[in-house]
């Protein structure tokens, strides 16, 4: 790493010469696949950026300067390049690297980035603050990896170019987010070409009228409009961005670094609001991720010279809870033929790619638009359709309107699998499925309920495509179950109804989904280190409607409860049930245990459950 060594800082690349940075490309793309070969994160994203990543701190005076990442998953070659590169081994660990850019790590990163489609809405709300500052400023907003299918995207497109800026959109189009790039937008920009003498005159035609004062507000705005009237008439194609009086450069090569360098100077200067479109592949330089992208997009560790990831030996292990799911949907799906898929661009990541594979015509990949998906489950389900919906619970946060205005409303049968509910681990705070109970159990005509194994998630799968169930909410973790025989006849549930997995006279502990394992060993261990403790297991199921036959049960059985819940403290589970007592009137000492009342950081799942709490060990702990 001759090069990469002697860069700590941007300011220590701007002063290699340009024939040097290919070489300095050349050793980041090597540094980021050793170091994630062992410290497994997202590889494919960053690798398809590495020129883009050089040529734009090459380019721009940053941290004065804003670059304002969109899917932070592209930006590891972004923080080497910015004072992490010594400490970027402790990637993703706790009290390590932050999983996702964040001001609160570095000047560097402009702005939080762990949900997608943000970039464009956030960089404008700075290109005008610095316009209104009177500072001289450049700001940068780079989306791409599936992003420009977001809502927000096109809500801040929309809006560029209404507000005096000059600010530059970067669309990193690979025709990937994790897995394949769907819909219209995928479509418009595999056709969108220009060409290229047209981009050579457009870029020295642009800089002589803004040399001579043309290119100012608005006697630019109307040069634009004159400019896509031309080009429309001759090309008899009509471009969206340019439509949208953003002027369009490109499609170029997102992987010549020194072309880039090239053209992101001419545009430095230019004012007004641009659009620089480029071609990249996701997974450059590294042949087995270019060849298997989605695969690579995060694929563990592996061995760099053969590309062989190590896959620890799952034999006799129980199966995720996500193809679980997956599995039941088609199982489902065969004895149901009014069950649809739908997934905003997760197929793979919620395993709903096995009935995608058995029937594609029945499952439907929206793109990164979670809010979407509800809406368009909902109008399926008002022609008698059954939706079974499946969106990862942190990004769900993003269609809670669409719950509400859309499903609850009209009390449709649009089934919402919350897939990685509560800690997830390494992706930190901005993917935690910390706030889908306390946020929905307020919301009229849902039924919430939580899965304690994998026959429980199949029962409450099966319960919830029964008819007149109206919207019903299934949420459960990321990661391994508990059962290695996980098949099981598919049976209802009566809603509402918990059960008693453990009788007990002096304390009862009441947990919702997979947790109560935990408190199930806790409790062992408990009463097998003091043989006077007699403690009851109550699995709840379902914590709306709540099981009140049972609570009034507890109740009068029990003067103290423990509630267990992997979710946020605040308005969650716990909460739930201190209401219910409060309301019926029933004096009892109930102590809660859940996700505090702050964003909780990154690290392992069992690093992170006994920081809360909520392992065998904290839980032993308020259960003495």
């Amino acid at each position: 790493m001759t090069l990469l060594g002697k860069i700590k800082y941007p300011a220590d690349l701007r002063l290699l010469a340009e024939e040097q940075l290919p070489g300095v490309c050349d050793e980041l793309r090597r540094d980021i696949v050793d170091e994630l070969s062992v410290n497994p994160g997202h590889l494919a994203s960053s690798l398809g950026v590495v020129e883009l990543t050089v040529a734009l701190h090459y380019v721009y005076d940053t941290p004065h300067d804003r670059i304002v990442w969109d899917v932070g998953h592209q930006a590891y070659g972004h923080k080497i390049l910015t004072g992490r590169r010594d400490r970027f081994y402790t990637n993703r660990k706790l009290n390590g690297i932050m999983p996702f850019p964040s001001p609160k790590e570095s000047e560097y990163d402009t702005f939080v980035c762990g949900h997608a489609s943000n970039s464009i809405s956030a960089a404008l709300g700075m290109a005008v603050a610095t316009k209104a500052n009177g500072e001289s400023r450049h700001v940068v907003a780079v989306i791409g990896d599936g992003a420009m299918s977001g809502g927000l995207a096109f809500e801040g497109l929309n809006n560029v170019s209404q507000h005096p800026n000059d600010m530059l959109i970067i669309l990193n189009d690979n025709n990937m987010s994790i897995d394949r790039s769907v819909g219209g937008m995928k479509q418009y920009l595999l056709g969108l070409n220009t060409n290229e003498t047209y981009n050579a005159l457009k870029f020295k035609v642009t800089q002589w009228l803004h040399s001579r004062g043309y290119m100012e507000d608005d006697r630019r705005k109307g040069l634009i409009r004159l400019s896509n009237a031309l080009k429309s008439a001759i090309s008899h194609q009509q471009n969206i961005f340019e439509g949208l009086n953003i002027r369009y450069f490109g499609p170029f090569d997102g992987h010549n670094v020194k072309e880039l360098v090239r053209i992101l100077k001419q545009l430095k200067g230019m004012s007004g609001p641009k659009l620089l479109h480029l071609h990249t592949v996701k997974g450059k330089g590294y042949k087995p991720a270019e060849k298997a992208a989605t695969i690579w997009h995060a694929p563990g560790k592996f061995d760099v010279d053969t590309g062989e990831r190590i896959v620890n030996d799952t034999t006799g292990q129980p199966p995720k809870f996500q193809d679980v799911f997956g599995e039941t949907l088609l199982e489902l799906a065969r004895h149901n033929e009014k069950i649809v898929g739908v997934t905003p661009a997760m197929p793979t990541g919620c395993s709903m790619n096995i009935m995608m594979e058995a029937m594609p015509e029945r499952t439907f990949d929206v793109g990164i638009a979670e809010g979407h998906a509800v809406t368009f489950s909902a109008g399926m389900a008002k022609e008698g359709l059954v939706p079974f919906c499946n969106i990862y619970s942190a990004f769900a946060q993003r269609a809670y309107d669409n719950v509400i205005h859309d499903a609850a409303i009209l009390r449709l049968p649009v089934v919402l699998c919350l897939d990685r509910a509560g800690l997830v681990g390494e992706d930190g705070p901005t993917h935690h499925g910390a706030f889908d109970i306390a946020s929905l159990r307020t919301v009229p005509n849902l039924t919430i309920c939580s899965p304690y194994d994998e026959h429980e998630l199949r029962r409450m799968m099966f319960t919830a495509q029964q008819k007149d169930r109206g919207p019903f909410v299934i949420r459960y973790p990321r990661g391994n179950g508990y059962l290695a025989d996980w098949r099981c006849p598919l049976e209802e549930i009566k809603v509402g109804t918990g059960r008693r997995l453990k009788d007990g006279k002096e304390l009862a502990v009441l947990t919702l989904g997979p947790i109560g394992h935990t408190a199930a060993e806790a409790i062992a261990e408990v009463e097998a280190e003091n043989k006077e403790k007699s403690i009851a297991l109550y699995d709840m199921r379902f914590v709306k409607p709540l099981d009140e036959k049972m609570l009034d049960e507890i109740a009068g059985r029990f003067e103290r409860i423990v509630t267990v819940e992997d979710g946020s403290l605040n308005g969650g589970f716990g909460s739930a049930v201190l209401e219910w007592m409060s309301d019926h009137g029933h004096r009892v000492q109930i102590t809660r245990l859940g996700l505090p009342d702050e964003f909780v950081q990154h690290g392992k799942v069992e690093e992170l459950q006994h920081i809360v709490g909520i392992d065998k060990e904290g839980i032993k702990k308020a259960l003495i």
